[in-house]
């Protein structure tokens, strides 16, 4: 390592957990960045900036003048042009002693593990299900460790997975769920900046081996009323419905309580027939919630734990989102908490 790029990362070097091994960890690394919108332009600008030493950036989208407001790597100069090479480009500037190579084509199936296979881990910043099954995928078959990170509206998530055997997206989000985007529902400009920091962040803990690893746990942040909550998982292929605790209620109570889907047009004819044996919560934000009110009562996720001692014995939880997956998280931390009773989850349909 010359001497100015001693200097330039001095400040990371002086730290007892990373030092001189830990900085040429980074300079060895071969690291590749999935999407170069959001997600990943504070992916790259942080990974660039401390020394990672080949990076890969993989996106066949053009720059848009609706992306400026969070793609931060981008200005009005850039619309129309390919975002990884003009990503590339800007990155090129801030670090010299960075490789850094654009790979402007799609992920996909004819190309995903002749791509991956060229880097030690990957990062996905793509917008995407079918390429983050893809990717996961791919990083099981060729063991690399994944990390993972989303956004929408005011909520972003970060989780690592495939990391020294440990669980998989699969495991977590067993199939695809349809559900909003950013087009449509919208995101904030500075939550992609927020979860691309913490993404880098769990990078560089990776290479470097320092810290703990959001292996089997998934950090979910709320910008909008500075919530910040991690729910566990372990790797299974067994069951639909994987084990998700959130840190709040210990792993090892047993689960007694039955966990089923209800279908949204079921709830619905049983709701408009006056049913008076179900108990029906609404696990979005307060702001969802008003937004499109359906009835019973708003108790977001992250605040299912501390209320599962109010919940009645006698009646049937139903839990409600609109894509599922806070719903089953519901049922599921439900069940962990050793609640005696039935609970369905429920999506919009």
């Amino acid at each position: 390592m010359e001497a100015e790029e001693r200097k330039r990362y001095s400040r990371q070097i002086i730290l007892p957990e990373m030092g001189m091994a830990g900085q040429e960890k980074l300079k060895a690394a071969k690291v590749l960045v999935i999407g170069a919108g959001g997600l990943g332009c504070p992916v790259l600008q942080y990974l660039v900036a401390a020394g990672v030493g080949t990076i890969g950036v993989v996106d066949d989208d053009t720059v848009d003048v609706t992306n400026l407001h969070r793609q931060i790597l981008y200005s009005p100069d850039d619309i129309g042009k390919g975002k990884a090479e003009t990503a590339v480009r800007k990155l090129s500037v801030m670090n010299p002693y960075v490789i850094l190579k654009a790979i402007p084509v799609r992920l996909d199936e004819s190309n995903a593990a002749e791509i991956i296979s060229n880097y030690d881990l990957v990062i996905d910043g793509s917008d995407n299900f079918p390429t983050r099954y893809l990717a996961n995928d791919i990083c099981v078959e060729l063991n690399k460790p994944l990390v993972f990170g989303s956004i929408l509206r005011f909520e972003g998530q970060v989780s690592v997975f495939n990391y020294k055997g440990g669980p998989t997206y699969r495991c977590l989000f067993p199939e695809a769920e349809e559900g909003d985007n950013c087009e449509v529902a919208g995101v904030i400009g500075i939550l992609p900046g927020i979860i691309g920091t913490y993404m880098a962040n769990e990078a560089i803990k990776i290479i470097c081996e320092v810290g703990e690893i959001l292996s089997g746990k998934l950090l979910v942040l709320n910008a909008l009323g500075n919530t910040n909550n991690i729910f566990s998982f372990s790797r299974s292929s067994a069951f639909p419905v994987k084990e998700l605790t959130i840190n709040e209620i210990p792993a090892t109570q047993p689960a007694t309580n039955k966990i089923e889907e209800m279908f949204f047009e079921e709830l619905e004819r049983k709701l408009e027939s006056g049913a008076e044996d179900l108990y029906l919560i609404d696990v979005r934000e307060s702001y969802e919630f008003e937004e499109d009110f359906i009835g019973g009562q708003n108790i977001p996720l992250s605040e299912i734990p501390e209320n599962v001692t109010l919940f009645p014995v006698d009646k049937t939880i139903v839990f409600y989102c609109t894509s599922g997956k806070r719903s089953r998280m519901a049922a599921t931390l439900l069940a962990k908490s050793g609640f005696e009773g039935q609970s369905f989850w429920v999506k919009k349909a």
